[in-house]
This record gives C-alpha cells, structure tokens and sequence, in this order.
C-alpha cells in the first residue's frame, strides 16, 4: 500500500461529523474552507511565475491548455470558458483539456484519468505545440492522465506548470517547469477533493488567467473594457462603463458603442482621442491594446 495523498487523510476534526446537526456542518465545513486563502497565499511566487509565462506565452501567439481529470478537468473547462466573454479573447486562446472528453464535464468518468495514452492523443488532437503552455491540474498530484500530459508537452517544446493539493512524485514535478502546489490538507470528507482543493484550484485558475489578462491590456483600471457584451446585462455593463469612463450620458455612450461596433474597448478611444473607430484601432494597435498607454490617464476614481 503506498503512503496516501494529502487530500486522501483523514481530517480528524471532522470525525463526527455525521452526527453532527445541519448548522454544526455548515460551521464545520466553513472553518475548513477558511483556510484555503491562507494556502493559496502561501504559493504566491509560483503563481506569479505562471501568470507572467502566460502572459508571456499570449502575447507571443501562442495558447493556454489546462489537462486534468474529473473535478480538477472541469475546473480548468470552465476556466477557459469564461475568458471569452469576460475579456472578448478568441475561444482557442486558453482551452481546457478533461479526460474522457466533453461528456466527463456532465458525468463522471473516474477510470479516464488512468489512461495515459489518452493525454497523449488529447493533446495531439487540441494542436499543442511549441510556444504554447501547458497547466496540468491534478489535487491529489498522483493523476496518470496529468503526469502523461506534462511529459508530452514537454517532448514538444511546450512549457509547463501543475496545480496540485498534495506534493507531487517526482516523475510529475520533472515534467513541470513551474509547481504550484496548493497544501490544503485533508477534506471535510475524506478524498473529496471537490471541497477545499477544488476551491483552491479554482483561486488559482482564477489568478492566473485573470492577472494574465490585465497584463494584456483586457482591463482598463479594474474595468471590464473588453468585454464581449453578448447579452442585456453585459449591454448594461457596457454602457455604464462607456458613459463613466467618458462622461457622457447613456443615449451618448450607445452612439459611440454603435459606432465602435459594440467595443467598449474602441468606444472610450474614440471619445478621449476624437477619431473614428479605425484611428482608435489604429491607436491601440501601436500600444499593444492597452488602453492607459493610448489616453495617458487614469480612469475615473472610485466613488
């Protein structure tokens, strides 16, 4: 029998916990889950070091893939999902790659993470190569699926990083060029790792991918000046933004969304350099899309 993961132990302050009453869990699991900021933090060179290779790797042309099984899979799916309507980036620049493919997001497919092969072929398929950057998110840090995945990114030129809950063997630590590795301790329920390494993972996705995105200029400020503004809230959220940042009342900020085709981003520009929309791409292209080099200002303070 090996030595158990972190994430596998017992948690001996949770021992009773099924004779406990309703709210007795709930303060139970609650002091446990404090204490995954307080674990994250203490990664923080780490998680610095993946978000600059992200932003690196980005802004150089090449792409973002997360590899990992079941809950540590469908964290980094719904990760990248959330980049495209957040910060208006093209779906294929961070992509979420889950053992057993699209239908282990929705039903559980435990044995996927077992087949290293199926890393291999998940990887070749999604096209990585060279210049890209592969995360490998695996809690207990035991994932065959994950392991597999970071060695074969590295025969092809890739660099690499893992998430895990628990000190990775040393075959997968070789195979990453960055671990961040979060020590949770044991779960509430023994092995869940659903609970507080999934919380902690989805921190650090968090992290990473949004402070990459900053760095790309997706943000001016703290404001969502990217945006793909795909429904009514984010129209709203728009508009707000347009008519804060520019001083201009609503029926203003929707003229010049109109005019920006719909770019939050060109339409803040447009107003603070008094041009059209193509002198306002025009501006920002030679910036790199940060929008504070092209107006040479702040945005508004917060009130």
């Amino acid at each position: 029998m090996t030595l158990a993961a972190l994430t596998e132990r017992r948690n001996p302050k949770t021992a009773a916990i099924d004779l406990a009453s309703a709210l007795e869990i709930v303060d139970l699991i609650n002091a446990e889950d404090r204490t995954v900021a307080e674990a994250v933090h203490a990664q923080r060179e780490p998680i610095a070091a993946a978000l600059s290779t992200a932003e690196q790797v980005l802004r150089a042309g090449g792409r973002l893939f997360y590899a990992g099984a079941g809950t540590s899979g469908r964290l980094g799916v719904l990760d990248a999902s959330e980049i495209p309507p957040t910060f208006g980036a093209p779906s294929e620049l961070v992509q979420g790659i889950i053992a057993g493919g699209p239908a282990a997001l929705t039903r559980s497919q435990e044995d996927a993470e077992d087949r290293p092969e199926g890393a291999r072929d998940d990887l070749d398929m999604a096209g990585v190569r060279a210049g890209d950057f592969v995360i490998g998110i695996a809690a207990s840090g035991t994932t065959p699926y994950v392991r597999a995945a970071l060695q074969h990114a590295k025969k092809l030129g890739v660099r690499t990083a893992i998430i895990a809950c628990s000190p990775p063997p040393a075959d997968t630590l070789a195979a990453a060029d960055i671990a961040i590795v979060v020590l949770t301790g044991p779960e509430v329920v023994t092995g869940s790792t659903r609970m507080k390494a999934g919380t902690a993972t989805k921190l650090v996705l968090n992290t990473i991918t949004t402070g990459a995105m900053i760095r790309l200029g997706k943000t001016y400020g703290n404001l969502m000046v990217d945006l793909q503004a795909s429904n009514a809230k984010l129209r709203d959220r728009a508009e707000r933004i347009v008519c804060e940042v520019c001083g201009v009342p609503a029926d203003g900020a929707r003229d010049l969304l109109r005019a920006a085709d719909g770019s939050v981003k060109l339409a803040i520009v447009m107003q603070k350099l008094n041009v059209d929309a193509a002198g306002a791409r025009m501006a920002l292209e030679n910036e790199g899309g940060v929008i504070r080099r092209v107006v040479k200002g702040p945005p508004p303070p917060v009130e």
